[in-house]
């Protein structure tokens, strides 16, 4: 006997899966029916029961994707997209385009109020219209002369930031004295050695052979453990929010919190 055609098992596939996501489905209104809260906490029929188990739902749909893409994952990914979108818009315009542009304009308290909004918030608001024609196929060039000064006046305020934070704040551990306890002298003289180990490992002036190549290996390794430690805490920085979400299924919508 033949196997099957490939679209055979492509609808075979589609029919399993699709069982399989109803089975879940139910199971899940199932525990919602089932769930008893105690007797201080919200009603299953009030708002913040019906948001506990849409927050549990989305929640359980979200970590589907652990077992391969399926339809109720992206529609759970494309609700939280526009759901951040509109949040996003609605905090705008409270926070920005309310209190910076129509109160001052348009409920302007008197006639200097309104000469003086207009003389610190034209260019501005002009700004903020040019990055608006870059919705236009015809008209999307004007946008670059707002780019261009968001770029250079970011650029003007973040270069000495960074200057500070990330490399004179980081030259003043390794230049300060040696002295205090065993491991302050141990920690001051880790960062010194691995301060110039890691220099001189990105100095291409001089071929890394001899000395050089030990004095490059050593700086190396002090960039594989930086390295290991950021990507540990990355690592542990999505286990916190698996502990939260866990914490919360089992907690706040099981009601199985001791």
């Amino acid at each position: 006997m033949a196997p099957p055609s490939q679209p055979v098992r492509n609808t075979r596939q589609r029919v399993v899966e699709s069982a399989v996501l109803v089975g879940c489905a139910l199971a899940f209104l199932a525990a919602c029916l089932l769930v008893r809260w105690p007797e201080a906490g919200p009603k299953k029929l009030s708002a913040e029961g019906l948001g506990i188990f849409v927050a549990a739902g989305l929640t359980l749909i979200i970590y589907s994707f652990l077992y391969r893409d399926n339809p109720l994952f992206k529609l759970a990914e494309n609700l939280y997209v526009g759901v951040s979108l509109g949040y996003g818009a609605v905090m705008t315009w409270y926070l920005s385009l309310k209190p910076e542009v129509v109160d001052p304009l348009v409920f302007a308290p008197s006639r200097a109020a309104l000469l003086d909004a207009l003389a610190h918030r034209t260019v501005p608001i002009l700004m903020g219209i040019l990055l608006l024609t870059r919705l236009s196929r015809q008209h999307g060039w004007l946008s670059r002369y707002a780019y261009t000064i968001m770029v250079g006046w970011g650029a003007g305020i973040g270069i000495p930031i960074v200057v500070h934070s990330y490399i004179l704040k980081q030259l003043g551990p390794s230049v300060r004295p040696l002295g205090g306890g065993f491991w302050d002298v141990a920690g001051g003289l880790a960062i010194l050695v691995g301060t110039v180990t890691v220099l001189f490992y990105f100095f291409f002036s001089v071929e890394h052979k001899g000395p050089g190549r030990a004095v490059s290996r050593v700086g190396i390794w002090f960039l594989m453990l930086a390295f290991g430690a950021s990507f540990g805490y990355t690592v542990m920085a999505r286990v916190s929010l698996l502990i939260g979400r866990v914490h919360f299924l089992i907690g706040d919508w099981l009601g199985l919190r001791p």
